[in-house]
């Protein structure tokens, strides 16, 4: 059999690389096949790849070439078979992030860009990518309000909100709220929920940069409605609450309802992070933005890309005036969203069942028997593998505590590695020594995909 190249992503090229010599019919008297290579131009030239620069830019065709070329001189690659290795090599898009499948357990996997869209949310971004009504009314040839179809979409969900405004991402939507409402005055806000949610972002520190200043009430662990009652005054833009939604406190706690805040006197901001717009069965404890708002919050604010299953982005809802002041403020222009974001979130919110709502609804006992017809299966290849029972997670700081039976398929620990950098990228968790496929946020229409990856990680 003759060798061939590993197929890896097209990059940036190999531009110091020296230029082949010019093809050869017959090997040169000292044997050197590499004179055999095939010419740059000659190999661009190739149906395959000339189609490929159509698609993909020349540039990334070229690096691809030059890399199977290098190959060919290295002597990993025949000669005759540089073309097969330059197409090998040829990225699926040009673009340089990679579809992978999710097979961690969570379902909304910040590293993995947090919630997949719908078919229905991707095919409103394709038809959005040319030009748009995004800011004009047909019938009338006027300019329109940005948005609009995806803001009366976004109220449709949530009826106790009077308007609704998109940023782009849940922060965005909070520093927005603070700046408008509350800069050179005070937030008033619990000691329990100033909160840091990853990678070093501390909730504090946001806030003080649009230039509140933050009243701290209560204790970690216990804020009443007498405490946030007695910080009130003349300076007090608002009362914040802020979902903790990546801990818990148990024990000896309590916390101040919206209600019990609404009662005070002042404009209550309720932060739920997850983006829930109504109650979910299977979490209750997770806030929605529908429930605050009838508790009597004057401005909910989300991410859209969490438990709502749309794009990244930020969520404003609340009292009519509210928003609207909120929308004509000088840094909501600097941090509205672009029209991909708006035609995802409307299809989103209109459209059929999410992936996110898929996973969380998935059946238990359903997952299960997948594991099992894909561990038979690979068994048969010859694969070590075992169906196991496994434990999934909300994730992306969604409903913390709350675990999702499930089913995986159990491989040894040193999988983990080549199924990461596999053609089709799976990535799972290790768990006490193996390395864990949780199905839970794996498609099912994945599943081969799934198992072609690992028979090849096998080598099988």
């Amino acid at each position: 059999m003759e060798p061939r190249i590993t197929p890896e992503r097209a990059g940036g090229g190999r531009s110091g690389a020296a230029e082949p010599a010019p093809a050869r019919t017959s090997e040169s008297a000292d044997g050197d096949v590499r004179r055999r290579i095939p010419r740059t131009d000659a190999l661009l030239g190739e149906p395959r790849l000339a189609e490929a620069a159509r698609r993909l830019g020349t540039a990334v065709v070229k690096a691809a070439v030059r890399e199977a070329q290098a190959g060919a001189r290295a002597g990993r690659v025949p000669p005759d078979a540089v073309a097969d290795a330059a197409v090998a090599l040829l990225p699926d898009t040009a673009g340089g992030l990679r579809a992978v499948i999710n097979a961690t357990g969570v379902l909304l996997h910040t590293n993995l860009g947090r919630a997949p869209l719908s078919a229905a949310a991707r095919q409103a971004v394709a038809e959005a990518a040319g030009p748009t009504d995004v800011e004009l009314d047909l019938d009338t040839g006027v300019r329109a309000r940005r948005g609009r179809t995806a803001l009366r979409a976004l109220r449709e969900r949530v009826p106790s909100a009077g308007a609704a405004h998109v940023v782009n991402n849940g922060a965005a939507a909070l520093v927005l709220a603070a700046t408008t409402l509350a800069a050179g005055r005070e937030i008033v806000i619990s000691r329990g929920e100033m909160v840091e949610i990853g990678d070093g972002f501390r909730l504090p520190d946001l806030l003080v940069s649009t230039g509140a200043r933050l009243r701290e009430v209560g204790t970690t662990n216990r804020t009443t409605a007498a405490d946030y009652a007695a910080a009130i005054g003349p300076g007090t833009g608002f009362v914040l609450k802020v979902h903790p939604s990546n801990f818990r406190i148990t024990g000896f706690t309590r916390t101040a309802d919206v209600a019990e805040l609404a009662a005070l006197g002042v404009p209550v901001v309720v932060d739920i992070g997850s983006g829930l717009l109504a109650p979910h069965p299977l979490l209750p404890e997770e806030p929605d933005a529908e429930t605050q708002l009838r508790a009597g919050a004057r401005l909910v604010t989300a991410s859209g890309d969490k438990l709502l299953g749309g794009p990244q982005c930020g969520l404003l809802l609340g009292e009519e005036d509210l928003v609207r002041t909120l929308a004509r403020h000088p840094l909501a222009r600097a941090l509205r969203v672009d029209k991909l974001t708006l035609a995802a979130l409307e299809a989103t919110l209109t459209g059929p069942p999410t992936p996110t709502a898929a996973a969380l609804a998935a059946d238990p006992s359903a997952l299960r028997a997948r594991a099992d017809r894909l561990a038979a299966a690979l068994r048969a290849h010859g694969v070590d593998v075992q169906a196991v029972e496994s434990a999934a997670t909300v994730g992306a700081g969604g409903a913390p505590g709350v675990t999702l039976p499930s089913g995986a398929l159990s491989l040894p620990e040193s999988y983990a590695a080549a199924l990461r950098t596999g053609h089709v990228p799976v990535v799972g968790r290790l768990e006490a020594g193996r390395c864990l496929l949780d199905l839970r946020a794996v498609p099912p229409q994945d599943d081969e995909r799934l198992a072609e990856t690992v028979r090849a990680a096998a080598g099988r």
